[in-house]
């Protein structure tokens, strides 16, 4: 009879920045070694997230590139799937005072209506996520305050830290994010784009990196071009098509595994790296086989779905924004403490 495997302890190593309640311009002098072990079973495949906390860690030619900051604001604001202004004021101080310091940053914030292209293709589009509204009581009783009033706090602050905020009417800040992206690279800088969220993987290059709030570590962490290819061992320009294989749970985007038993990430990465993109996968498979008779069927018979799921998750790069120049000018931060002590002040009081 066999036993059930033990489980293997995996050790990660990170650099971890001093935690202290003090802003500062300058970046700390001194790391802490941190050792995280995470528990994977032996009978179980997974893919390990890898990340670093030392920022710029690039060599080369990347090193005398100014770095931008463009800040995914929506998703800071919730604590799970629920609006929270605390998470944002918590991940907000760390990320000024161990991240950004004074580069410059650009925020952006999902305009109104700016999900509903995407619901049509796909109705279950983040239908999960908890509508940003906060109770207020007046003289007629407890009101809901509508969604831009509700994050007037959290934009206002960001106008006091000498932050460039932007919310577009209809446009998802992914989208937006994704353009901006584009014409900071256009102007000779490098971009690291501030978020949780993983659509942004299909972004990354020598010169796009990405830094992410990790709750459990509680700081920010940078996903670089060498994190994503020691985690896939693929090009990141394929990331997109393996997600729309394996799907984005958090996002509400129904991945193939949930139609077909045995069909999960191992088989999909493999046949990603294969043929190169989700488009030759479904062309090769409608004229050929191209793998087990499971692997044939799911193919050919969910061909639309896979394709619904590419527009879906595929950003945008072509947003019509005005850049302003002024926009990539050092931040000024003399007004982070004082700000940030208001913020708090106004959340105790809520």
């Amino acid at each position: 009879m066999l036993g059930t495997a033990a489980p293997i302890l995996q050790l990660h190593t990170f650099l971890s920045f001093p935690h202290n309640n003090k802003w500062s311009t300058k970046s700390p002098l001194k790391y802490k070694k941190v050792e995280v072990f995470s528990s994977v079973s032996s009978n179980t495949q997974t893919i390990t997230e890898q990340v670093s906390s030392i920022p710029g860690n690039l060599s080369g030619k990347a090193k005398t590139k100014e770095r931008v900051f463009l800040l995914d604001v929506n998703p800071i604001c919730y604590k799970g799937s629920s609006p929270s202004l605390h998470s944002f004021a918590h991940w907000i101080s760390l990320f000024f005072s161990e991240v950004s310091l004074n580069h410059p940053v650009i925020a952006v914030l999902d305009g109104e209506g700016g999900h509903e292209h995407r619901k049509q293709i796909l109705p279950s589009y983040k239908a999960h996520r908890l509508k940003y509204l906060r109770r207020i009581y007046t003289s007629k009783g407890f009101e809901q305050l509508s969604i831009g009033r509700s994050l007037k706090p959290v934009i206002d602050f960001l106008k006091e830290c000498n932050v460039p905020v932007l919310k577009l009417e209809g446009q998802e800040a992914d989208d937006v994010i994704a353009t901006l992206a584009n014409q900071v690279l256009d102007r000779g800088k490098r971009v690291v784009i501030a978020s949780p969220d993983k659509d942004f993987k299909q972004l990354i290059s020598e010169d796009v990196q990405l830094v992410q709030p990790v709750p459990e570590l509680e700081r920010w962490s940078f996903y670089t071009l060498k994190h994503y290819i020691a985690q896939y061992s693929c090009d990141p320009q394929s990331d997109l098509s393996l997600r729309c294989i394996i799907g984005d749970e958090v996002d509400g985007v129904p991945g193939i595994q949930n139609l077909v038993s045995g069909f999960g990430r191992k088989t999909a990465l493999k046949l990603i790296k294969k043929h190169g993109s989700l488009e030759n996968l479904l062309n090769a498979a409608a004229v050929r086989t191209v793998g087990k008779q499971y692997v044939q069927e799911a193919l050919t018979k969910y061909t639309f779905e896979l394709r619904r799921n590419y527009q879906v998750l595929s950003l945008r790069r072509d947003i019509d924004l005005h850049f302003k120049e002024e926009w990539l000018s050092q931040r000024e931060t003399t007004n982070d403490s004082v700000s940030l002590a208001n913020l708090n002040n106004l959340l105790r009081g809520s």
